[in-house]
C-alpha cells in the first residue's frame, strides 16, 4: 500500500518523486526491490500516468531506480562514486599549503523553502532550510565567499556548529556522507554583496562552483563558491 507524503503545493509529479526517493533514503525499499507499480501511485496520489511516469524517469535518470520494460521499476544498487574531481574542505586545502586557515560567518539562519529551493532540493514548500554565508581566509586574505542552503532533515544540527572552527563541508560529509555530486564552474562577475565580502572591485572576475551534493538519492546542500580570479586555482586530474 501507498500512503501520499502530506506536504504543500509541490508539482504533483515531485510530491511523487519525494515519495519514493524518501522511502528509498529510509530503507523502505531496498537495493533490488520492486517499486510500487505504475498504476498503484497513480491511484495513491490521484495524478496521471505521465505525472508517475515523469517521476520514475528522473529516479532513473539520478541512478536511484531501474526500469524494466513490461516488468516495473527497482531500487538501483548504489556504487561508490569514484572521481578525481572531489568534494574537498577548504580549510584541509589550505593546511596541506601550510597557510593558516580562518572563517568569518556573515550569515546563519534558517528558511522555509520558496518554490525554486523546493524544486531544487526535491522537498515541499515551506520545508526548513538552513542558510549560511562565510568567508574564508588564507593567511588572513580572504579567498572564498561561501553562500550555502542546506536541506535541515539531512543536518538538523547544522545551526549549532561553530563554524569558526568546523567548517560546513566536513560537518555535512560527517553526518550526510556523500553519494553524489554535482558542478557548475563558470567565470562569473561578483554581486555587491560577494564583492564587499571579498575586499575585491566588482569588476573584477571570479571563479564560481556551483556544487549540489546528494547522499542516498536526497539533496544535502547547494552551495555557491566565489573564488577572486586572482586568488584561486581549481586543480584536478582525470583519467581514462
Amino acid at each position: 500500500m501507498v500512503t501520499p507524503a502530506a506536504g504543500g503545493p509541490a508539482p504533483q509529479y515531485l510530491k511523487v518523486k519525494t515519495h519514493l526517493r524518501e522511502g528509498i533514503a529510509s530503507g523502505r525499499w531496498r537495493a533490488g526491490e520492486r517499486l510500487p507499480s505504475e498504476s498503484e501511485l497513480t491511484d495513491a496520489f490521484g495524478v496521471s500516468r505521465m505525472t508517475v511516469n515523469r517521476a520514475l524517469r528522473e529516479l532513473h535518470q539520478e541512478g536511484l531506480v531501474e526500469r524494466v520494460q513490461g516488468v516495473g521499476s527497482f531500487v538501483a544498487e548504489l556504487h561508490r562514486i569514484a572521481s578525481t574531481l572531489t568534494v574537498r574542505d577548504v580549510h584541509e586545502e589550505i593546511a596541506a599549503r601550510g597557510h593558516r586557515h580562518e572563517a568569518q560567518v556573515h550569515v546563519l539562519e534558517a528558511l522555509r523553502a520558496d518554490a525554486g529551493q523546493a524544486a531544487q532540493f526535491g522537498i515541499d514548500v515551506g520545508a526548513a532550510l538552513f542558510h549560511s554565508v562565510i568567508v574564508h581566509r588564507e593567511n588572513g586574505i580572504a579567498i572564498q565567499c561561501e553562500d550555502r542552503l542546506v536541506n535541515a532533515a539531512c543536518a538538523p544540527d547544522y545551526m549549532a556548529q561553530d563554524f569558526h572552527h568546523v567548517t560546513p563541508t566536513h560537518y555535512l560529509l560527517e553526518v550526510a556522507p556523500l553519494s553524489e555530486a554535482r558542478y557548475t564552474i563558470e567565470a562569473e562577475m561578483p554581486n555587491a554583496l560577494e564583492a564587499r565580502l571579498l575586499g575585491m572591485p566588482r569588476g573584477e572576475p571570479c571563479l564560481v562552483v556551483k556544487r549540489s551534493t546528494l547522499s542516498l538519492g536526497r539533496v544535502v546542500t547547494a552551495v555557491r563558491l566565489v573564488h577572486p580570479g586572482s586568488r584561486w586555482i581549481l586543480q584536478g586530474s582525470f583519467q581514462a
